[in-house]
């Protein structure tokens, strides 16, 4: 992992946070972890999961639903996709690759 790939303290930053971990495990597995009731499966899995049910499932208000989201896309980890007005976000799972493969034989 080169880096202009991302910003090594920026992404281990971003990882230095309950709630932020928390999210990245829910959203490996989005319909295990959210309601499928109010987001269809087949739509978690194409574009991600609505911010209201990652607010929902944290427990938090929107603002630091919004924080905590918005530190994990810029440190890369997450991909936000906007459709009318609703934001989705799912795993930047190339990067999660890449930095598993720079732990493994790097640190």
């Amino acid at each position: 992992m080169t880096k202009n790939q991302f910003d090594q303290v920026d992404l281990f930053k971003a990882l230095s946070n309950e709630a932020r971990l928390k999210i990245l495990y829910w959203l490996k597995d989005p319909t295990t972890h959210f309601d499928t009731k109010r987001q269809a499966i087949e739509e978690m899995d194409e574009v991600g999961v609505c911010v209201s049910l990652i607010r929902d499932k944290l427990e938090m208000n929107q603002s630091t639903t919004s924080q905590y989201l918005s530190t994990l896309q810029r440190a890369g980890l997450v991909e936000a996709r906007r459709i009318g007005k609703w934001t989705y976000y799912k795993r930047n799972e190339q990067l999660i690759h890449e930095l598993a493969n720079f732990i493994e034989t790097n640190l």
